[in-house]
Order: structure tokens, then C-alpha cells, then sequence
């Protein structure tokens, strides 16, 4: 048999190779307590699991998250890791630490098969899925590293069972629904009892907006849903978000209701990135007003975060203060988005990682920047 990553299994595929291995299901269960509650790696110091099956998980299998390659720390105290997903390829995972919370961004692709015109990961192309040992990874890793780094500064160890980690957002590199057996087989780890434990409040998944992926999400493994909207209207959105072409917002609108027959939320988020003269001006506000009128929603406000080579200008402040207010105004629940990480980079928008494009993207978009200058719409 050849060695298999435990992190790769939710809970009823470690049922089902306990089966295989000729064990009781229950061993699963401790299994995945020692993994992802106390972040174990080393089946010897799994003590309450029978000597024979450590012996058998010793030669069969590993518990293998993604190694990092390099670590910054912002002024503000968050973290982005660059984590090694092999072959020249890197992603990137950030942590958020707050008074009440820490919130981790965790990828869910190497790049983006999509291609939102604003947005640093889409600049880099797009190279594979990640794994669901790669994506859980990202969580288990995380909380192994903050976990030692609390110790390094002689603060008193978590307990088993303990999070540093309690709220996680699928919003770094890679469209989550482009991913989607890999992703939720992941979010149903964060989840479980018996490893993460995070209720689904918890849980956000982020989409541009793959309509047939979201009714599936919906009845599969319903968390709470961000819809990257980022524009009024389909002229504006086909522009920025190129699978508008294919979901045009009546659909994707129609989709984040049904959503709501079974999210753990009664309302959905939907984020709108404040770009300069393209999606900012009052009568966008207006146009965004009417166009959710009929979805249960918040709306995140996200000040554009510049990359190199990014051909827009982030909205002036006196701009996006005055968008919100129109919404507030039409009585909608709006909110200003604090800009975390920025000065490493780690802020909404600027995870780029290391990307073996497939896509030849960087090139094609050269190409077209050099024959069509940006579109500035009413």
C-alpha cells in the first residue's frame, strides 16, 4: 500500500480506510482528534490508538501539510505565509488576529482560472486545484505555527482542543467553487466535532458567482456565503468579472436567494471593491441599491488594494464614505472594510503566491494592454 496524507480524508473517508486497514470505524474518530485537535504528526505519540495500528499508519500513511517557504509579518500584527505546494509552486495563507477573533484566509487553487480584472491572483494565471490535504493543510498549519509561536514568547500553551484559529474565510487564491469536492470535503473538516469544531457561522466561503456550484454548496455543505459583486449593473461586471459573461446578475441574484433556504445566516454578504471612476460614483450606489433590493444582504465595502502592473486607483475615501452613506440611507446594512496586511501585501486582492501559469495569462494580458486602454463606464 502506498503512503497516504490522513489530511487528505474528512470524516467518513477515514472511516472507510480504517475499514480497509482491517480496524474498527471508531478508530477514525481518535484519528482525527489527535490530528487536527492537537495537531499531531507522529502516530507514536497517539497513545490510546492500539500499538498494531500505529505500526500500520507508521509504514502506510503520513500526516503531511504544506511546508513553508517564507513568513512576513505586518505592522499590524497580520501573517501571510507563502506555503510550498510543490513543483515551483507557492500559495499564500493569511492570519488576522483581532481582540475577539483570528481569522485565517485559506486558498483553495494554485492562482485563479478566473480572470477579474482587479485582482492580483488573477494577474498570475492559474496552475491546479489544491488538495484537500492542501487546503485543510493550510488551518493545521497555522495553528501548529501560532501554537509554537506562543510558546517561543513563553505565553502558556494552548490545551488540546484549544483555537487560535476561530473563524476562516475561503477568500484567498483560487474561485472555492471552481474546486468544489476538494473544498468542501476541507470545510466539512473545519466543521467536524472532532477536529475543528467551528460552527458555519464560522465558515465563509467566497464566490464570483458559479451559479450551478452554489444550489450544489447549498445542499451539500451550506456555510455562510461573500458574493464578489463588485459592480451595479452586467456592463460594468462583464468587464471585471469576466464570469458575469456566463452568470449575469439576475441569475447569480435568483442563485444567493435560493442560497438562503438553507444558509446558516438569514442574509448574504455581498463585496463590492471600490474602484476610481469605474464602480464608485453616486449613481452606482443608487443602481446597487435597487439592484439587491429583493436579497436579504450586508454589503462590504473593500477599498481597492494596489499590486505592480494593476491598472487602477483605489477610490478616495470622501468617495467610498459617500457610496456607504447612500446605502445607508436606502436601509442597507453597509460597512467600510479595514485594510489589513497591505504593507506586505496580504490585504484583499494581493495574494499572488508562486504560480506556474498554464494560462499564458501574464502574456495575453500584455498583449491586450498594449492595443486597449481601461474603460471608464457611467
Amino acid at each position: 500500500m502506498m503512503s497516504v496524507n490522513l489530511l487528505n480524508y474528512d470524516a467518513d473517508g477515514l472511516a472507510e480506510l480504517m475499514t480497509q486497514l482491517g480496524e474498527k470505524p471508531f478508530r477514525a474518530k481518535q484519528l482525527m482528534k489527535w490530528i487536527h485537535q492537537r495537531g499531531e504528526a507522529d502516530f507514536a505519540q497517539m497513545t490510546d490508538i492500539a500499538k498494531s495500528l500505529r505500526e500500520k499508519l507508521t509504514h502506510d500513511a503520513e500526516i503531511k501539510a504544506p511546508d513553508l517557504l517564507s513568513e512576513k509579518i505586518a505592522s499590524d500584527g497580520t501573517a501571510k505565509w507563502l506555503l510550498d505546494v510543490n513543483v515551483g509552486n507557492g500559495i499564500e495563507t493569511v492570519f488576522i488576529p483581532e481582540d475577539d477573533r483570528g481569522t485565517l484566509c485559506v486558498s483553495s487553487q494554485v492562482g485563479c482560472a478566473l480572470d477579474c480584472t482587479f485582482c492580483s491572483t488573477a494577474k498570475q494565471g492559474f496552475n491546479r486545484n489544491l488538495s484537500v490535504a492542501e487546503i485543510i493543510g493550510q488551518l493545521w498549519w497555522a495553528e501548529n505555527r501560532l501554537t509554537d509561536a506562543q510558546a517561543r514568547i513563553g505565553e502558556t500553551p494552548l490545551e488540546p482542543g484549544g483555537r487560535k484559529v476561530t473563524n476562516i474565510v475561503m477568500m484567498g487564491m483560487g474561485e472555492p467553487l471552481a474546486n468544489f469536492d476538494n473544498v468542501v470535503a476541507a470545510m466539512r473538516l473545519m466543521l467536524d466535532d472532532n477536529a475543528y469544531g467551528l460552527s458555519r457561522r464560522r465558515v465563509t466561503l467566497s464566490t464570483s458567482g458559479i451559479v450551478p456550484a452554489m444550489d450544489k454548496l447549498r445542499d451539500a455543505c451550506p456555510v455562510s456565503l461573500a458574493v464578489s459583486l463588485h459592480a451595479p449593473n452586467d456592463a460594468i461586471r462583464d468587464e471585471i468579472v469576466p464570469i458575469n459573461k456566463k452568470y449575469p446578475l439576475k441569475e447569480l441574484l435568483a442563485a444567493c436567494n435560493r442560497y438562503l433556504e438553507k444558509a446558516p445566516r438569514d442574509f448574504i454578504t455581498f463585496e463590492y471593491v471600490m474602484l476610481a471612476g469605474i464602480n464608485d460614483q453616486p449613481e452606482h450606489a443608487r443602481q446597487l441599491a435597487a439592484l439587491v433590493r429583493e436579497v436579504p444582504c450586508k454589503i462590504n465595502l473593500i477599498p481597492w488594494n494596489p499590486f505592480p502592473g494593476a491598472d487602477y486607483n483605489r477610490s478616495g475615501r470622501d468617495a467610498i464614505l459617500a457610496f456607504r452613506d447612500i446605502l445607508v440611507e436606502a436601509g442597507y446594512v453597509a460597512t467600510v472594510r479595514k485594510t489589513r496586511g497591505d504593507d506586505i501585501d496580504a490585504a484583499c486582492g494581493q495574494l499572488a503566491g508562486q504560480v506556474k501559469d498554464k494560462t499564458r495569462r501574464a502574456e495575453k494580458h500584455a498583449a491586450a494592454m498594449e492595443a486597449k486602454p481601461i474603460i471608464f463606464r457611467p
